[in-house]
């Protein structure tokens, strides 16, 4: 039953899990000079800071809090001090109690559930702390779910953990990490804790970003030559339109598993837009079925065109298509008239057409599938023009 026909493209799959981090963050260093500048009192002068990272889904928010805390804690051991963190998911997290508890549970793992305050929980952490001497660094992931539901008593609490005694010493360090601006669900008291100069922000990647960190995620994750070039620029091209680091490493997983369930030993194109399929599916069939019997016509030709192949040249399109308006009893349109088609499949995100780049000789324009396989899309054509 386990037994499989062919060597997976895998050597290390772990490496694609969303709570795997890597050794270095690609382009993310601005990020990370920002946090080494704002938290290196933390370790030089047991000086509490606090921070903001924001921005949309899959730019690397949580990835880089994490990265950051491991290399903090680790310098800090260098310079002999003591330093950990704790990361509270605050989506699974979102009441003030939880949310205390788990950070709690980081140095009593078998603390009760259930019987205790907020107070008397804070109480114990601060004995903890202060037991251990150590400054802990409290990452509050999607910190404007917990915000919504809790309110933001619990910032202003752990921000003013070390002040309840003279001479105590500043204990916990904050980063809240949110897509939204958090500032504006913050009371003044907790606000003022907070400078707005330490917010970070994390723009979306670009497509050239993306891709050099599917290409590090594959040196991870695969075995060396287990993916074509091609392959990973598709990736790039079709997680760019959101800007995701999350999505392009899931299509990358899902292309590989699906290369080892043909046992090709090999990611290809085709593995990868049938990835896009799977994880999109719901995208491409609206389009297909509002488009015009010449559109049809040309989406076929490009499809046959593109088989195993990451991009096409327009002549290569205008060739197929004529093919298939000859296979339909269709007169193919003029080169012009078929360039508009073109634009209005671009337009409609059925395909994506581009200038060329490095690597095509000469200035044209390339096109090439997004959404779905080049046979699944030629089969789903076909269909439609039967209708």
């Amino acid at each position: 039953m386990w037994e499989t026909t062919g060597k997976s493209v895998f050597k290390d799959q772990r490496t694609l899990s969303f709570d795997y981090v890597p050794s270095k963050l690609v382009h993310r260093e601005g990020q990370m000079k920002r946090l080494i500048m704002l938290y290196r009192p933390v370790v030089e002068s047991n000086f509490a800071q606090n921070a903001v990272l924001t921005g949309s889904v899959g730019t690397g928010k949580t990835a880089t809090a994490k990265r950051f805390c491991m290399d903090l804690k680790d310098f800090a051991e260098k310079q002999q001090k003591a330093v950990d963190w704790v990361l509270v998911n605050c989506r699974q997290r979102n009441s003030e109690s939880s949310a205390v508890l788990h950070i709690v549970n980081h140095f009593q793992p078998n603390f009760p559930d259930r019987g205790f305050s907020i107070t008397e929980m804070l109480r114990i952490l601060r004995k903890d702390l202060e037991k251990r001497k150590v400054h802990l660094i409290v990452v509050l992931d999607e910190a404007d779910m917990l915000l919504k539901k809790a309110g933001s008593d619990i910032i202003y609490k752990l921000t003013r953990f070390g002040e309840e005694k003279i001479d105590s010493k500043e204990l916990v360090s904050l980063i809240l990490i949110s897509q939204k601006n958090v500032f504006d669900m913050l009371d003044a008291s907790s606000a003022s804790t907070f400078k707005r100069t330490n917010i970070i922000e994390f723009g979306k990647y670009s497509t050239e970003e993306l891709r050099d960190i599917v290409t590090q995620r594959a040196e991870l994750a695969l075995h060396d030559r287990a993916i074509d070039k091609d392959a990973i620029d598709i990736i790039a091209e079709v997680s760019s339109e959101w800007g995701d680091a999350r999505f392009a490493i899931e299509i990358l997983e899902k292309a590989g598993m699906l290369a080892d369930e043909e046992s090709a030993g090999k990611v290809n194109v085709e593995h990868v837009r049938a990835a896009k399929a799977e994880a999109y599916s719901s995208i491409t069939e609206s389009k297909l079925i509002g488009l015009d019997n010449h559109q049809k016509l040309a989406l076929l030709g490009i499809a046959r065109a593109s088989r195993g192949k990451a991009y096409i040249t327009t002549g290569d399109a205008e060739r197929a298509y004529k093919v298939a308006c000859e296979e339909y009893d269709e007169k193919p349109r003029a080169h012009t008239a078929f360039w508009t088609l073109m634009k209005d499949l671009d337009m409609l995100g059925v395909v994506s057409a581009k200038k060329s780049g490095p690597g095509i000789s000469g200035k044209t324009t390339v096109i090439t599938l997004l959404d779905i396989p080049a046979k699944v899309l030629e089969a789903r054509v076909r269909e439609l023009l039967k209708k």
